[in-house]
């Protein structure tokens, strides 16, 4: 199945793999699960999948959002009363302001009626739990930048990068620096005007292909589409 997170055109909080989280109430267990999906297909088929794995389970709600802005969100209570499920679970989706995820919360009737708002926040409660154990960071869409400048200019370039929170890639000392950076197109105007003036028009830079990419404490790496994708 094709993986759609290559065609993010904007920035937004994606989980960089999957997270649990867990809540009981009166001996009903709520088992949470929060996948990063990249289309509906990608979406539909996880949650196949995890009704397969949990065949005797009562319910399993979820919700899930995909597209930088939420463009699309659903959410479906599974048999339980009218939104008492996926509605709780869609709001604990979007506190987090994640993008591109989905949260099923399966539950495990434990013999006890917990009335409907009693309910919702065991839904609420099990997906915020998952959200919080989840491993997040920010997706970009930019370019790679290659330049190249002299030694003599290092200071005065990697102030410069530091300032404008340009990410890095990799880096190569030979005869000159030759650094991998990753800007997004609201920030080469201003670098490149930056860059000349800190290099007194020395550095050399060249755009490279257009890719999403993430950014952790500085370091950019370029994102594949794996939903298993980890820093």
């Amino acid at each position: 199945m094709m993986n759609d997170a290559t065609k993010i055109k904007k920035p937004c909080e994606i989980l960089l793999n999957r997270s649990q989280g867990y809540f009981e109430s009166k001996r009903s267990r709520f088992l949470a699960l929060a996948v990063p999906v990249y289309s509906e297909e990608e979406a539909l088929a996880v949650l196949e999948a995890r009704r397969k794995e949990y065949y005797d389970a009562r319910h399993h709600c979820y919700a899930y959002t995909i597209g930088a802005a939420g463009e699309l969100f659903r959410a479906a209570d599974d048999g339980e009363p009218a939104g008492t499920g996926g509605k709780p679970i869609g709001e604990a989706l979007s506190a987090s302001g994640l993008s591109h995820t989905l949260v099923v919360v399966t539950r495990y009737f434990g013999g006890t009626l917990l009335g409907a708002g009693p309910l919702a926040r065991a839904y609420f409660a099990a997906a915020q739990d998952c959200l919080k154990q989840a491993e997040t960071a920010r997706l970009y869409f930019g370019n790679r930048w290659q330049i190249v400048f002299p030694y003599t200019d290092l200071a005065r370039v990697e102030r410069l990068v530091e300032q404008q929170a340009i990410p890095r890639g990799e880096a190569e000392y030979g005869a000159d620096v030759t650094w991998q950076l990753f800007l997004t197109a609201e920030q080469e105007e201003a670098f490149l005007a930056g860059l000349s003036e800190a290099s007194l028009g020395r550095a050399l830079g060249e755009r490279g292909e257009a890719l999403s990419f993430l950014v952790q404490k500085g370091r950019a790496i370029p994102f594949d589409g794996s939903p298993e994708k980890k820093m």
